[in-house]
C-alpha cells in the first residue's frame, strides 16, 4: 500500500451558517491538499464530524469530494461502528469502488474486552472488498487496543493493511513497529507525535493540520521518511503552536478556525460541539497571519 505512505488528509466537512454542508467550501478545501502536495485524502474520518452527518450528507460529502478530487489523489473513507453486524452490512452493500482503503475506528462505547476487538476487525476485514486501516484512538472510543492485538489482526488478516495509531503512547507505537509484520503499515494519527512516530519506523500521518498547511506539513512529513532530522524538526516546530491550539478546545472546532483565518470555510460546528471561543480564535488567527512571514 505505497499509496499510503506520507501524508493522508483527515478533511472537515464545512457548514453554511444554517449548518448546512458548505459544498463550495469543501471543495476548495479539496483542492488545496491536493494542490499543496499531500499524498491522499481521508473521508468522512473524525474531523469530519461523521457522528451528525445523516446518511444522506454522507453520500453527498462523498459524491462532492469525489468529483473535487478528479482523480489525482488516493481516497480512504472512513467506514465504522461499535455494531458490527451493521457495520458489516454497510461494507458488503456500499460502492467503495472510489476509494484506496476503509479506515475503521475500533468499537466505541461499547468497551470489548481485546478479544471482541479482534474478532469485529476479523469480520470487518472479511466484509470489506478493499483494504482496512485499522484505527486505535482510546481517547475517544473508551477502549485501547493493545500492540498484541494490532499484531494478531496484521498476521492473520491479510486485508488488514495499516494502523492509524493515535493512542499518544510513542512506547507502544514502537511495541507495534518492531513486531508487526514486513509490509504493514503503521500511521500515526497524531500530529503532534508523527514525526518520532516516523523515525520510529512508522510510516506517515494521517493529519489534521495537514489539510490547512499542505505543502509545508507535507514536506515535513517527507523529510522524516527519508531520515532529515534536522530540516524535519524545523518545520515541526513552526506548526507546533498551532497543533495544540486547534486541539486545545476539540477538534474539528480549532483547525475549522483557521479555514476561516485562511478565507476558505467558515469555522461553525454541530450541536454537541461548539466553535472555539474569542481567546483562542485570536491566537489562531495570528498564527495563520504570521505563518509565511
Amino acid at each position: 500500500m505505497q499509496s499510503l505512505i506520507g501524508t493522508g488528509a483527515a478533511l472537515i466537512t464545512p457548514f453554511n451558517q444554517d449548518l448546512s454542508i458548505d459544498i463550495e467550501a469543501l471543495i476548495r478545501i479539496v483542492n488545496l491538499s491536493v494542490d499543496g502536495g499531500v499524498e491522499y485524502l481521508v473521508v468522512l474520518g473524525t474531523t469530519a464530524e461523521t457522528a451528525t452527518l445523516s446518511a444522506e450528507e454522507k453520500e453527498l460529502v462523498i459524491k462532492t469530494v469525489i468529483e473535487a478530487n478528479k482523480g489525482r489523489l488516493p481516497l480512504v473513507l472512513g467506514v465504522g461502528g461499535n455494531d458490527t453486524m451493521t457495520l458489516v452490512k454497510e461494507l458488503k452493500t456500499k460502492d467503495l469502488s472510489a476509494f484506496e482503503a476503509i479506515l475503521s475506528v475500533s468499537p466505541y462505547y461499547n468497551k470489548p474486552t481485546q478479544e471482541g476487538i479482534y474478532q469485529h476487525y476479523k469480520a470487518v476485514a472479511e466484509a470489506s472488498p478493499i483494504p482496512v486501516i485499522i484505527y486505535n484512538v482510546p481517547g475517544r472510543t473508551s477502549s485501547n487496543m493493545l500492540p498484541a492485538t494490532v499484531i494478531r489482526l496484521a498476521n492473520d488478516c491479510k486485508n488488514i493493511v495499516a494502523l492509524k495509531e493515535a493512542s499518544g503512547d510513542l512506547c507502544q507505537a514502537m511495541e507495534i513497529i518492531k513486531n508487526k509484520p514486513k509490509d504493514f503499515l503503521v500511521i500515526s494519527g497524531d500530529d503532534m507525535l508523527a514525526l518520532p512516530m516516523i523515525f520510529a519506523g512508522g510510516m506517515g500521518v494521517i493529519s489534521v493540520i495537514g489539510q490547512s498547511f499542505p505543502t509545508a506539513f507535507s514536506e515535513m512529513i517527507r523529510l522524516g521518511l527519508n531520515r532529515k532530522v534536522d530540516e524535519a524538526y524545523e518545520l515541526h516546530y513552526r506548526f507546533s503552536d498551532c497543533i495544540d491550539m486547534i486541539f486545545e478546545q476539540g477538534n474539528p472546532a480549532g483547525i475549522k478556525e483557521v479555514f476561516k483565518s485562511l478565507g476558505l470555510a467558515e469555522n461553525y460546528v454541530r450541536l454537541p460541539l461548539v466553535s472555539v471561543d474569542q481567546d483562542l480564535a485570536g491566537r489562531i488567527d495570528t498564527f495563520v497571519a504570521e505563518f509565511d512571514k
